[in-house]
């Protein structure tokens, strides 16, 4: 439609400037009132001739008479087509789209919604997180939009659609293409254009998962090692999988897990977690502690002390967690606010 419209409008401009040109070179009439009389002309405003016309000037004008009530009735056609249709409406839509997308901040960043983007969606909306999907199939890009998903269409292996994106400001990246070359080729560009993003991709197989990490991806996951290891649990421990699986998925789940970072300005840095007494004053449980040097630290007792840079990982209601976070961050927001 909008290469019509322009279309249409270039041609309107060549008849203009032909009429111009045809009486000013043949007819040998000054510029102005050559292009005064194609404008009269074509206008068909009925003002009448500024000069005596011969045969000849006679047919020319006859000519551009109806060229321009062609193109002009073209032009009609299409801008009345157009509005029938909502194009500006549209316009209107993307550009707000646009203005969205340009002021994101730590957001993620959803590459492919195909199947398995389809469900990471689902489980970033249900946590009220902010995200985009960045896709380059226009039919998936639909499904997106009827969902109101964010969305953007593109290729994610190429840096101009990932700066198109906000990967400057993004907290994360997540490569779900179906490709292992192309999340490897993702991850790569990602990483280069924001080296602190946090890189999750998807493989399918165990040579791609050794390459990605190469590659900086901080998390690599197999859909084929994860679900047969899922499979399996869910034959041999049903009662607790059924446990995990209503805390890790679902938009109506009661408890939630999350990990909080200790930084700096934590108040309840160098304390025991007895003395820090997380659970007394919010409620929720510390699961486990990631320490930069010792790994993961399961079911941590009391006299486990909080470090800088320890990660706690926690289990509790979406009030409880926001409790915590309150207390081990005061002058910060938590960057996710579970739904309830």
């Amino acid at each position: 439609m909008k290469r019509e419209l322009i279309g249409a409008s270039v041609a309107l401009g060549g008849v203009l400037l032909s009429g111009t040109l045809w009486y000013w070179l043949v007819e040998q009439w000054s510029l102005v009132d050559s292009a005064y009389m194609t404008i009269i002309t074509l206008s068909t405003v009925g003002f009448g001739e500024i000069r005596t016309l011969d045969d000849r000037a006679r047919i020319f004008t006859m000519v551009l008479i109806l060229m321009g009530i062609v193109i002009f009735g073209y032009l009609v056609n299409r801008f009345t087509e157009a509005i029938s249709q909502g194009y500006f409406k549209e316009r209107l839509r993307f550009k707000q789209k646009k203005n969205v997308i340009d002021k994101l901040q730590n957001h993620y960043i959803l590459c492919g919604f195909g199947r398995m983007g389809f469900h990471v969606a689902r489980e970033l909306h249900a946590e009220n997180t902010p995200f985009i999907v960045l896709e380059k199939s226009e039919s998936e890009l639909e499904k997106a939009e009827e969902l109101g998903y964010l969305h953007l269409q593109g290729d994610a292996t190429l840096d101009e659609s990932l700066l198109e994106a906000k990967v400057e400001t993004a907290l994360a990246i997540i490569a779900a293409l179906s490709s292992d070359a192309d999340n490897l080729y993702t991850v790569i560009s990602a990483k280069a254009l924001n080296p602190s993003i946090r890189a999750i991709a998807r493989a399918n197989s165990e040579e791609a998962v050794k390459k990605l990490e190469r590659a900086g991806a901080d998390a690599v996951v197999s859909p084929y090692v994860t679900g047969g290891k899922r499979l399996a649990a869910a034959a041999l421990r049903p009662q607790i999988m059924d446990f995990v699986d209503g805390i890790l998925s679902g938009g109506e789940r009661s408890f939630y897990l999350e990990e909080f970072l200790l930084e700096e300005d934590c108040l309840c840095l160098r304390q025991t977690l007895r003395e820090a007494g997380l659970r007394a004053r919010s409620g929720a449980l510390v699961v486990a502690i990631r320490t930069p040097n010792n790994g993961l630290i399961p079911g941590p007792n009391g006299e486990s002390i909080l470090e800088e840079g320890d990660s706690l990982i926690c289990m509790g209601t979406a009030e409880q967690l926001r409790t915590l976070n309150s207390i081990l961050a005061p002058m910060k927001k938590s960057p996710r606010q579970p739904r309830k």
